[in-house]
């Protein structure tokens, strides 16, 4: 007999101008536009009370839009009901029948589409199998760890075979350990089956490691879009370059712009850069740490105040006449000691001039 097999139909979903309010005062999600690719795993990425999760749920069905269009593939869902959406959803809490195995836990939602038994038990038998849980079919939820309670909840989303899977915060229960393992499962299982996927998270690691595109999203409206090294390498603004990893937030002043190229003066010291439209004055300067170069030949002044060795690199506290700012060095053999005067200056490449704030 032949196996049974989970396959994808993933479509592209798109916002036109979609706003979600509460009470006619709460602005949930503020008017945005947003096209995701169909077969790419999208995360909507940012703070509490940003507007990610409403955005995710209005995919789905469990919330519906104030104004403004929602498509998934080619059909207008916007006033559809969540039942009548191709999509499914792996929630935070796992949401798993205690009382039922495994196996009927997958099976579940194939029963009330339509399935017959058989089938729908070989295709909870293929879902598992997706997943690396061949064999806990009569299992209990609670005789899994919380990573495999969270492969079950993937494997009975899969078998729906939707169009969209969507997930919320689904590594939030997890251990650090299983948190790199569950998200490189999930997408490996996106990329086999080439699903559209959105993902919601406020962690920025996971976001990066897992995503083809990120949506930064900030007081309900989106601050912006890109891959992730677009994001990484290129923030649009403070904010951006603050959430996306980590970034030192330096002020500066630029001097003069040419051809798309600027310089800038950081307390006296000088650095060529990509303009991006920005004119001569202040500005602000995001450095990530690892793009700081300390004690060469030329630079600004700083002193340390603080060294800690974490094994693998230095970190380093600088203070600086302007603040704060941190560094880190892959030298551990040499390390700075603190109260010792610095140089500081950037590599070529890594600098981002942002708007002054």
């Amino acid at each position: 007999m032949a196996r049974t097999r989970i396959s994808g139909k993933a479509a592209p979903v798109s916002f036109i101008g979609v706003s979600k309010t509460y009470g006619g005062e709460v602005v949930a999600v503020d008017n945005i536009d947003l096209e995701i690719e169909a077969g790419k795993l999208v995360t909507l990425l940012g703070p509490s009370g940003c507007g990610k999760t409403t955005t995710l749920r209005m995919i789905a069905g469990l919330e519906m839009a104030t104004s403004g269009k929602i498509l998934i593939g080619d059909k207008d869902v916007t006033k559809l009901p969540a039942t009548d959406r191709d999509v499914s959803m792996v929630f935070q809490s796992y949401a798993l029948f205690p009382h039922m195995s495994v196996l009927e836990n997958v099976s579940y939602g194939l029963g009330f589409s339509g399935f017959p038994k058989s089938e729908a038990r070989d295709r909870a038998r293929a879902g598992l199998d997706l997943v690396g849980l061949e064999g806990f079919d009569d299992r209990l939820p609670s005789e899994l760890s919380g990573g495999q309670q969270q492969r079950v909840a993937v494997a009975r989303a899969l078998v729906l075979e939707p169009q969209v899977l969507l997930f919320d915060e689904p590594l939030s229960n997890l251990d650090a350990k299983l948190r790199r393992q569950v998200r490189e499962d999930i997408r490996s299982i996106q990329q086999e089956l080439g699903l559209t996927v959105v993902y919601v998270t406020h962690d920025q690691e996971e976001a990066l490691a897992v995503s083809d595109v990120i949506v930064v999203m900030r007081n309900a409206a989106i601050a912006q879009i890109g891959t992730p090294r677009d994001l990484y390498d290129a923030p649009v603004d403070a904010f951006v370059a603050d959430f996306i990893g980590e970034a030192n937030l330096i002020p500066c002043e630029v001097v003069s712009v040419s051809a798309g190229s600027a310089v800038i003066d950081v307390d006296g010291y000088r650095h060529s850069l990509a303009s991006r439209g920005l004119p001569e004055g202040r500005a602000q300067l995001a450095v990530r740490p690892a793009r700081i170069i300390l004690d060469g030949n030329e630079g600004f002044d700083a002193t340390v105040a603080k060294a800690t060795y974490v094994g693998v690199r230095m970190e380093y506290s600088l203070e600086t006449a302007f603040g704060s700012i941190f560094a880190v060095q892959d030298d551990v053999m040499n390390p700075l000691r603190p109260g010792s005067a610095v140089k500081v200056s950037f590599h070529v490449t890594g600098p981002v001039l942002i708007p002054s704030e």
